[in-house]
């Protein structure tokens, strides 16, 4: 796959460790303006009662348009503890969840200052995991795509998804599957505490052009 151009991600969904285990190089944008209610700083997973989505609460930026790379995590609601409990409720019945946890909690524990920073480690210790070495670059400008290259900035989003001719829906075990059917695309935790080492072979097929 070509070069692929990515915002940064909370938890990022399968789609987007798809560009990550197949692109050529991937630049990851830290200059674009940040957008609410994008995966930039929420994720979706399946809970007991259906898809949950959690959101990382941000500073509100002192102007209308800032960088990425500067938003700041807020303290608000204390939403670490939360997530980390709504993260076992759903998934501590699956069979890799003791395997991964003690990898997962300690981003629960310690205060981050940058989202960005936050979900660069953590998408550092996921690939890892998953044993994917991804060509990272950071953006030191926003940056227009050549023809060529793939731009994910916007079209991998929870509101809008764009059209992706590259990717396809992989069905694989879910621990709620019998209740709630198959749900599509979710957090890659989904993918990983139910499929462990596996889930790199649903990366695999789950892309269409190579």
């Amino acid at each position: 796959m070509q070069n692929v151009y990515l915002t940064t991600a909370y938890l990022a969904p399968i789609q987007y460790y798809c560009k990550l285990y197949h692109a050529k190089q991937i630049w990851m944008e830290r200059y674009d303006n940040y957008l609410k209610q994008s995966y930039r700083n929420r994720c979706t997973i399946a809970a007991a009662d259906g898809p949950l989505n959690l959101s990382v609460p941000i500073v509100k930026p002192e102007t209308l348009k800032c960088f990425t790379k500067d938003i700041k995590i807020s303290d608000h609601g204390n939403w670490r503890h939360l997530h980390w409990n709504a993260i076992v409720s759903a998934y501590n019945s699956s069979p890799f969840f003791e395997y991964y946890a003690d990898d997962f909690a300690p981003f629960y524990e310690k205060k981050y200052t940058y989202l960005f920073d936050f979900n660069e480690e953590l998408r550092m210790a996921i690939c890892s995991l998953l044993d994917i070495q991804p060509n990272i670059n950071y953006t030191e400008t926003y940056i227009h795509p050549s023809p060529d290259e793939e731009d994910c900035r916007e079209t991998i989003h929870p509101k809008h998804a764009g059209i992706d001719i590259n990717f396809k829906i992989i069905p694989y075990y879910q621990v709620f599957k019998n209740k709630y059917g198959f749900l599509p695309n979710l957090s890659i935790i989904d993918l990983l505490f139910n499929m462990g080492p596996e889930g790199i072979m649903v990366l695999k097929d789950s892309i269409t052009h190579r």
